[in-house]
C-alpha cells in the first residue's frame, strides 16, 4: 500500500467533493440518473442498483484496505456469500468448509447452496492435513473462518492457500473476526475475502452490510454481475454508514485489543471458568499461527463455565455486557452461540458446546467490563 492503513480508511476513494468542496463524501440518496442522451448516461450511471457513487467509494476504500484490486458491496455479509457462490460454483461443485463455521454461513450451504446441487464438507481447518483429506475431485473452492465462529479457532491461511493451488481451488476467507486492520488474507495467498461489514468494519451496531474484496478480474466481473442481477446490494445511506465507521477502524480495533486482552487476563484466573478460548493465550493451539498472520489478536473472547445452566446464568445477569446477537461495535455485547448464532447448527457436525458463552469486548471503560463479569460469574 502506498499509504498507511490509517490514511487510507480516511481517503481512498474519498476525495473531496468536485462541487461543493465537501471532504466528506455525499450521500447520493438516488434511485436514477438523468442521462445526457439515449445510451448516454453520465459517469456511467444508470439506476442506484447498477451503480451509486456513495457504494462507489465504499467499495474503493475496502478494497484498498485489504490490499485488492476490487471491491464490491452488499445488503448484508450472507447477501455478498450468496453472490459468490452463485458466481464462481455451479451444481456438482465441492466447497470444503470450517467446522465450526459462522451458523448463518452453514445453514446458506445446508440449506440454499446443498439443494442447489453444490455439496460441501466440514473440515477443521486448523489442521492442513484435515483440509487436504477433505478435498474432492470436484473441490472448486476452500472457504476458510479465521478467527472462526465461535470457538476462534485459527487457519493457516498461507498453508491453505498452497493447498487450494494445487487442487485448482479458489480460497474465500472471512476476515470478519480479524478485520482488515489486524489481518490481509489477500496478502497471504487467500483469492477472495469476505466481510459483514456489519461487524468490526461499520463499528456501531447501526448498519447491516457486506463486502467482498478480490484481485481476479474475471471473477469480480462474474461477481458484478451477479451483484446487478440478483440485486442484494446495500443502499447509500448504509454505505456512507459504513463509510463513516471504517474511518476508526484503526483506533477502535487497538481499543478493542486492549480491552479483550484484560478480559482474558481476568477470566483465565476465575474460578467459574473451565477455559478460555483467545488467540493471544500461549497454550491456544494455534497461537504460532495467529502471532505470525495477524497485528494483534482482535476483540472476540469465548469461554466456557462447565454446564448449560451456569452459561445461560451469565448471559442473563450481565449489565454492561448487553445480551444480543452480532459483534463488532463499540459496546460489549454477550450472547449464547448454542441458543442464539448458532442454533441452526444443531444436531450437525458443527454443534458449539452447551455451555460456551461469547464475548465481543467493546471500548467502555476496562474497570466497568470486569466489574460487570466479576459480578455475573458470581451469580
Amino acid at each position: 500500500m502506498s499509504y498507511g492503513f490509517e490514511t487510507l480508511a480516511i481517503h481512498a476513494g474519498q476525495e473531496p467533493d468536485e462541487r461543493t468542496g465537501a471532504v466528506i463524501p455525499p450521500i447520493f440518496q438516488t434511485s436514477t440518473y438523468a442521462q445526457d442522451a439515449v445510451g448516454a448516461p453520465r459517469l456511467g450511471y444508470e439506476y442506484s442498483r447498477s451503480g451509486n457513487p456513495t457504494r462507489d467509494a465504499l467499495q474503493e476504500c475496502l478494497a484498498a484496505l485489504e490490499g485488492g484490486r476490487y471491491g464490491l458491496t452488499f445488503a448484508s455479509g450472507l447477501a455478498a456469500e450468496d453472490t459468490l457462490l452463485r458466481s464462481a460454483l455451479r451444481p456438482g461443485d465441492h466447497v470444503v468448509i470450517p467446522d465450526d463455521a459462522y451458523g448463518g454461513t452453514y445453514r446458506l450451504f445446508a440449506r440454499v447452496a446443498q439443494p442447489w446441487g453444490v455439496q460441501f464438507t466440514p473440515a477443521r481447518l486448523t489442521d492442513a492435513d484435515a483440509v487436504r483429506a477433505a478435498v474432492t475431485a470436484q473441490t472448486k473452492m476452500i472457504w476458510v473462518e479465521t478467527p472462526t465462529n465461535p470457538l476462534l479457532g485459527v487457519a493457516d491461511i498461507a498453508a491453505i492457500a498452497e493447498i487450494a493451488r494445487e487442487v485448482g481451488a479458489i480460497l474465500v476467507v472471512d476476515n470478519t473476526f480479524a478485520s482488515p486492520y489486524l489481518q490481509q488474507p489477500l496478502a497471504l495467498g487467500a483469492d477472495v475475502v469476505v466481510h459483514s461489514t456489519t461487524k468490526y468494519v461499520g463499528g456501531h451496531s447501526d448498519v447491516v452490510g457486506g463486502a467482498l474484496v478480490l484481485n481476479d478480474a474475471e471473477l469480480h466481473d462474474k461477481a458484478k454481475f451477479h451483484q446487478n442481477a440478483m440485486g442484494a446490494v446495500n443502499g447509500p445511506f448504509d454505505a456512507w454508514l459504513t463509510l463513516r465507521g471504517v474511518k476508526t477502524l484503526a483506533v477502535r480495533m487497538e481499543r478493542h485489543c486492549d480491552n479483550a486482552e484484560r478480559v482474558v487476563e481476568f477470566l483465565s484466573g476465575h474460578p467459574a471458568v473451565t477455559q478460555v478460548l483467545y488467540p493471544g493465550l500461549p497454550e491456544h493451539a494455534n497461537h504460532d499461527v495467529a502471532a505470525k498472520q495477524m497485528r494483534r489478536f482482535g476483540g472476540m473472547v469465548s469461554f466456557r463455565v462447565g454446564d448449560l445452566a451456569k452459561a445461560e446464568r451469565i448471559c442473563n445477569s450481565t449489565k454492561v455486557f448487553t445480551l444480543a446477537e452480532s459483534l463488532g461495535g463499540i459496546e460489549s455485547l454477550i450472547e449464547h452461540p448454542g441458543r442464539m448464532t448458532h442454533a441452526s447448527v444443531a444436531g450437525s457436525a458443527l454443534e458449539v458446546p452447551a455451555d460456551l458463552v461469547r464475548l465481543s469486548v467493546g471500548i467502555e471503560t476496562l474497570d466497568d467490563l470486569l466489574a460487570d463479569l466479576d459480578t455475573a460469574l458470581s451469580a
